[in-house]
């Protein structure tokens, strides 16, 4: 968690996401929660070199809703928003 809080630039008591720090039973599980993505947005900003609210679209764009609204629990799809930064490059 401490490693996560530095290089997300998070206060020592700021809340972290369980997904920021467990894995998949897998690890190869292609989303994150949306609270995880908020946190990591600042720092992808920076290393995109592209505006912080460009990045909040982009997650918003890329989350996957509760099946029929009620399912589950949302989730950021990692491989989708990746592509869509990787194509604001070009």
């Amino acid at each position: 968690m401490t490693a996560y809080r530095a290089t997300n630039g998070l206060a020592g008591d700021q809340q972290v996401p369980a997904d920021a720090v467990t894995a998949s039973g897998s690890g190869l599980d292609p989303h994150i929660s949306p609270a995880n993505a908020s946190l990591q947005a600042s720092r992808v900003a920076k290393a995109r070199n592209l505006p912080v609210e460009k990045v909040r679209e982009l997650i918003d764009g890329n989350t996957d809703k509760p099946s029929f609204g009620i399912f589950g629990d949302a989730g950021v799809n990692v491989l989708k928003l990746n592509l869509a930064l990787d194509a604001l490059a070009r």
